[in-house]
């Protein structure tokens, strides 16, 4: 996410840290705003009772919660995310909605998965993150049954989210440390690249790829757009360390350049994204 690459142990310590902390606080903001990738994913699982689904980079668990009130009791959703706070908030949620829903605090990546346990592999941007992802991407192959569908959703490039580059845009003209993405390393964008993302799948074993490219309008409060633009992204992470007098400046300065997404009392975008779907061979591959 920065100048340097950023391996798994740094983005443990990222998500941790002050990332998975933010992600946590604003936890009701980001559910609104990714619903509508959330409604996708939950219908394109089959309701068929005893479906066994994998959320990979769960976060705070609303997606994983979403697909255990779809599949029912007699069904297994199971959340992974390397964040220990948001996984500790998805546990709260799932308790206090007495859901089926369990989490597991593991770097997907490596995680020793039961061969052949899940019926269903997905995620909402929760996939961009891996160090190595073929490497994940076979472990996650690893852990589906034959002919177990992956559904994942992944930003495009920073080129076409400008909304997800505001902040750092408006704020490099305040600050000179902001950190800057990266092409291809661990990172919000890492999966740009729609050739990269079928190569990973591919040389991870994977079938039946299918890549679409797909533009969703999402929406949240206005009066969240302050704590969305000073808690979460680049900025986020820096805000906090900066003096009283550069924070005055910083959210003058941001928040104006915000206002072209702003409509009344809604902050409106269009998040461009990839729509990807693959199976798990029929016939098992059995090495990772």
């Amino acid at each position: 996410m920065n100048a340097k690459h950023m391996g798994n142990n740094e983005q443990a310590t990222l998500w941790n840290g002050v990332a998975g902390r933010a992600w946590v606080e604003a936890q009701d903001l980001l559910d609104q705003m990714f619903q509508p990738i959330e409604d996708m994913l939950v219908q394109a699982v089959s309701a068929e009772s005893g479906q066994r689904i994998l959320d990979v980079g769960c976060g705070t668990g609303s997606t994983t919660l979403a697909l255990a009130r779809r599949i029912g009791a007699r069904g297994r959703c199971v959340g992974i995310d390397i964040s220990e706070p948001m996984i500790n908030a998805a546990r709260t949620r799932a308790a206090l909605e007495d859901s089926t829903a369990s989490f597991i605090c593991d770097d997907a990546q490596k995680h020793a998965f039961e061969p052949e346990s899940f019926d269903a592999i997905v995620s909402r941007f929760g996939v961009m993150f891996f160090d190595d992802p073929i490497a994940a991407f076979a472990n996650l192959r690893f852990a589906g049954r034959g002919n177990a569908r992956l559904q994942f959703y992944a930003w495009r490039g920073a080129e076409e989210n400008p909304f997800m580059t505001t902040a750092e845009r408006a704020a490099a003209g305040v600050l000179s440390n902001i950190p800057v993405w990266r092409p291809d390393e661990p990172g919000q964008f890492a999966f740009a690249n729609q050739s990269r993302v079928y190569r990973i799948l591919e040389e991870s074993g994977w079938a039946e790829i299918e890549i679409d490219p797909i533009d969703i309008v999402c929406t949240f409060p206005e009066k969240g757009l302050l704590r969305y633009l000073t808690q979460l992204g680049p900025l986020g992470r820096v805000f906090q360390e900066v003096d009283e007098q550069t924070r005055r400046q910083l959210i003058e300065t941001v928040r104006a350049a915000f206002d072209p997404y702003v409509d009344g009392t809604e902050v409106r975008f269009v998040a461009a994204c990839w729509k990807v779907g693959a199976r798990v061979p029929s016939v098992a591959i059995a090495s990772k």
